[in-house]
């Protein structure tokens, strides 16, 4: 089996920052696993790492698609796996950093497509938001155009199976009724999970309220204004990205801009909590305290990979 190192935790915990000492290290090159980073001219808002900032080490699935371009899950997988493969055919070893943790799982769980792998909040967030705005026919619709034989089965009113079904192609890039043809696949990767954790809650959110503020200096405001003139609303997937939509109102002139940089800290906030319950259900992962330094973190995480490699 190739073996893959993941770094994985909510955002603000400093995963690319370890990711890449952690290439250096062992000779390795990084897949990023973050579902926004993808797509170009999404950099300040999803904390892109920066040329700088990887230090020459190789990264991956970075700057890959247009906004107006769906994405999934399962689509990640695919790319991951290939990328992986060459990475280790190469000699050298494949690190997974990011925090969306169900584009790990589906790459790198136990069986491919798992149950775990086909299913994110944010986009069925958007998709029963898609139906208050233009109704259930609109959300039935754009699932027949999809899936036509669960669209059949579906009635046009039970909009959460409705969207239900559209969340698993966008996640997955497999239709409902694709996957209920597919057996399970198991996975050919062995993988080295090391969770980042953060003991004081509050202090991680003081961290990401402190990222929005640096990310406001840095630009957000005109990169998210310059996607909004460009569509990004009306994109299949990149629309339920953090840190852009939150501004649609205020571009509208329906909102303060106060408001919406409270709004984009309050979605990164309630974001972390959604993948610290994720990674909770990891139960492979290694646990690395942040409270113990960079130094001792890195240290950790040293040994670790190191022991994983080894066995």
């Amino acid at each position: 089996m190739i073996k893959v190192v993941c770094v994985v935790g909510a955002t603000a915990t400093g995963k690319s920052a370890l990711a890449v000492r952690l290439a250096k290290a062992f000779d390795g090159e990084i897949i990023s696993g973050d579902s926004a980073q993808v797509y170009r001219g999404m950099d300040i808002g999803t904390a892109k790492v920066t040329r700088e900032e990887m230090e020459g080490v190789p990264h991956h699935l970075i700057d890959l698609l247009d906004i107006n371009e769906g994405f999934s899950a399962g689509l990640f997988a695919e790319l991951g796996r290939e990328r992986a493969r060459d990475i280790a055919a190469g000699g050298r070893l494949p690190i997974i950093a990011g925090g969306t943790g169900l584009y790990v799982d589906a790459m790198t769980g136990p069986a491919l497509l798992s149950p775990t792998a086909d299913s994110d909040p944010a986009v069925r967030e958007e998709l029963m938001a898609k139906a208050e705005r233009e109704g259930a026919e609109a959300l039935h619709a754009y699932l027949g155009s999809i899936d036509p034989a669960a669209a059949a089965e579906i009635h046009p009113n039970n909009v959460k199976r409705v969207a239900r079904a559209i969340e698993i192609y966008l996640v997955t890039g497999k239709t409902k009724t694709e996957h209920s043809a597919t057996p399970r696949a198991q996975s050919e990767f062995s993988r080295g999970l090391i969770l980042l954790e953060h003991p004081d809650r509050a202090e991680l959110y003081r961290r990401i309220d402190r990222r929005v503020d640096l990310m406001m200096e840095a630009g957000l405001l005109s990169e998210a204004r310059r996607l909004w003139e460009m569509g990004l609303a009306h994109t299949p997937t990149a629309s339920a990205a953090i840190g852009y939509k939150e501004f649609f109102p205020y571009f509208e002139g329906a909102a303060s801009l106060e408001s919406a940089v409270e709004k984009v800290k309050q979605a990164s906030r309630n974001y972390a909590k959604r993948q610290i319950t994720y990674f909770k259900r990891m139960t492979d992962a290694f646990p690395i305290d942040l409270s113990l330094g960079k130094e001792a973190v890195f240290e950790r995480a040293r040994e670790y990979v190191r022991a994983f490699l080894e066995n």
